[in-house]
């Protein structure tokens, strides 16, 4: 869950895992930790049709979930970072 401070620029102000609580580390206005964003939109053959879900997860509690995949997640090193 990220927090901006809308006022001014739309400045990161806070980030949390909404896995853990964990308060992420940021610094002027630049999240300096490993995350992972979820946003999933839920379809017509979903109980949750019509939602629209949003979280983050700190790499911790992202590596402790994959961990319990049945099937691995791919992994693709990439060559060039934007």
């Amino acid at each position: 869950m990220r927090k901006y401070n809308v006022q001014r620029e739309a400045k990161l102000e806070r980030a949390v895992c909404n896995c853990c609580g964990k308060e992420l580390l940021i610094e002027n206005g630049i999240l300096k930790e490993g995350f992972c964003e979820i946003a999933v939109s839920w379809g017509y053959f979903s109980r949750k049709d019509g939602m629209k879900h949003n979280f983050d997860l700190c790499e911790e509690c992202y590596d402790r979930i994959i961990k319990q995949f049945k099937i691995s997640v791919e992994e693709i090193e990439e060559k060039e970072y934007l």
